[in-house]
């Protein structure tokens, strides 16, 4: 299973008041193990950095000068995401401006089912807990020291952590994985049984007996009432198993 956990900084709320993404961070896992595949950009948004977008993540319009645009780097960006699951905090927030972004420069968007709200996830096991990243950090143990500012790969990693303790750590894959062998060995005894001459092994040991007398005497007397003629007639009962 391919996952991204990914993040976003832009220039303001909303990108249809003029907003623009400045930076865009990914981070790939498989069955929830990180690959060492990352995506990272910066954009050149063509406009201004507003004080209060440059205060959350310390990117200026200065260093933002010679990235970019989006349009330039958007056919990167899709066949890194493809079509897998898109780990999200405020998900909303993030697909709304990547959605107008690609919109923008008439590439396709993001179906809304192909994103994972971390924050969504993290209200409904802790309701009434604050919900942050950083808060969310602060319950699981995890070190965001060096997040200063606003960072969209940085929050990335830290996301993909958070993310890893609120679905149980790496326990799913623990619990699949004795799944996954079990459907490895069925699919060989499978191919086996397929080849011309397949016979079954033999019990190294025969099972033991789980009927009772009382079973077995129940029995007798219904194969008894049933006539010589019956099919019954014809087994040799085991004996009982030892009390």
């Amino acid at each position: 299973m391919r996952e991204i956990v990914l993040d976003t900084e832009t220039t303001g709320l909303d990108p249809h008041d003029g907003h623009r993404i400045v930076e865009i961070g990914a981070v790939e896992l498989h069955n929830h193990m990180p690959t060492g595949k990352t995506f990272h950009v910066y954009i050149n948004p063509l406009r201004d950095m507003p004080e209060g977008a440059f205060n959350v993540h310390g990117i200026s319009s200065e260093f933002l000068a010679d990235k970019p645009v989006f349009e330039k780097i958007a056919q990167q960006f899709l066949d890194f995401v493809q079509d897998a699951k898109l780990v999200i905090h405020n998900a909303e927030f993030d697909m709304r401006f990547l959605n107008a972004e690609l919109g923008w420069c008439g590439k396709r968007t993001l179906p809304a089912d192909q994103a994972l709200d971390t924050l969504a996830i993290a209200r409904r096991r802790f309701p009434g807990s604050p919900s942050s990243l950083d808060a969310l950090c602060r319950r699981f143990g995890i070190d965001n020291s060096a997040r200063t500012k606003h960072g969209a790969l940085l929050d990335s990693e830290i996301l993909a952590e958070v993310y890893l303790e609120l679905i149980g750590g790496r326990q799913p894959d623990l619990v699949l994985a004795p799944e996954r062998d079990a459907a490895s060995r069925d699919r060989e005894e499978a191919k086996a049984r397929a080849q011309p001459g397949w016979t079954p092994l033999s019990r190294p040991e025969p099972l033991p007996p789980r009927l009772t007398e009382e079973e077995i005497a129940a029995h007798a007397a219904l194969v008894e009432r049933l006539g010589s003629d019956a099919l019954w007639a014809s087994f040799e009962m085991p004996a009982a198993k030892a009390s």
